[in-house]
């Protein structure tokens, strides 16, 4: 059994973009949204992939994901799993399944760590051959969802909370461990593990991992500036000045292949 992990955020950190509109697009063709929940989440998706998450968004997220869920059935919400899953592998980032692969290769366990529900993250997870998902769980009984939660809310601090009960079950180290996030709402996950990673940070996030030192990974489809590594010190900046010299060499997955076997290392 391995002893250590790596724990993936999703939106904007293993996929590209946000799994909201896709959610809420075959939750309105099961009845579960209209169209007004259709237009704001659009909106909150396209500002979410712009700004990314700052982290104030945990009650109301909350309550609307537990409101729309009430009354649904297991079988429904299931459906609607299934049905998306083909849209959210399309969006995984072909650097997300590089590192998937580094740590598996190392021996980790790799995890997604998600507020979006556990139908969804769950499948996702198994699709790409990871250890697990770890959702937010509605409370079902006699079959159907009851508007309240099993366990908690993945989000901020309810993140951490799940990694350490895994952790426990599954003997983890959490100083071994490693943890990938966009957004500054992840914080309490970062800062559980001994290797905190930053992808496609949002600023409050950029900024506290320049102050600690923490890797910060740019993953871009089109750019060949794939990676930069943010420390203070002389040795990691010579290591990004590195990676993208030989990025623009060979072509852009020669910069993350070269970050990505320093993480491993680490």
């Amino acid at each position: 059994m391995a002893n250590s992990a790596a724990f993936f955020d999703l939106d904007r950190t293993l996929i590209s973009g946000a799994s909201a509109l896709p959610i809420g697009v075959e939750a309105w063709r099961q009845g579960l949204a209209t169209n007004k929940d259709i237009l704001s989440w659009a909106v909150s998706g396209i500002t979410f992939m712009l700004l990314g998450d700052k982290g104030d968004a945990s009650d109301e997220t909350k309550t609307e994901f537990l409101s729309r869920i009430e009354g649904a059935s297991v079988d429904a919400l299931d459906a609607l799993g299934t049905a998306i899953l083909p849209r959210l592998v399309s969006q995984v980032r072909p650097e997300s399944k590089k590192l998937l692969k580094m740590h598996k290769d190392a021996g980790r366990d790799t995890w997604i760590v998600s507020a979006s529900p556990s139908v969804v993250v769950e499948p996702l997870a198994a699709s790409l051959g990871m250890s697990g998902g770890l959702g937010t769980k509605g409370q079902v009984v006699d079959g159907h969802y009851t508007g309240g939660l099993d366990g908690p809310f993945m989000y901020g601090t309810g993140k951490a909370v799940a990694i350490e009960k895994i952790a426990a079950e599954r003997g983890y180290d959490l100083e071994r461990c490693y943890s990938y996030s966009d957004s500054v709402s992840d914080l309490p996950m970062m800062e559980l593990v001994g290797h905190p990673v930053a992808v496609n940070p949002d600023g409050a996030l950029d900024q506290i991992a320049h102050d600690r030192g923490w890797p910060v990974v740019i993953f871009a489809r089109k750019t060949k500036r794939a990676i930069a590594m943010s420390s203070a010190g002389a040795g990691a900046m010579g290591l990004a000045a590195g990676a993208y010299m030989l990025g623009r060499r060979h072509g852009r997955s020669t910069a993350i292949d070269v970050a990505l076997r320093t993480l491993r290392r680490r």
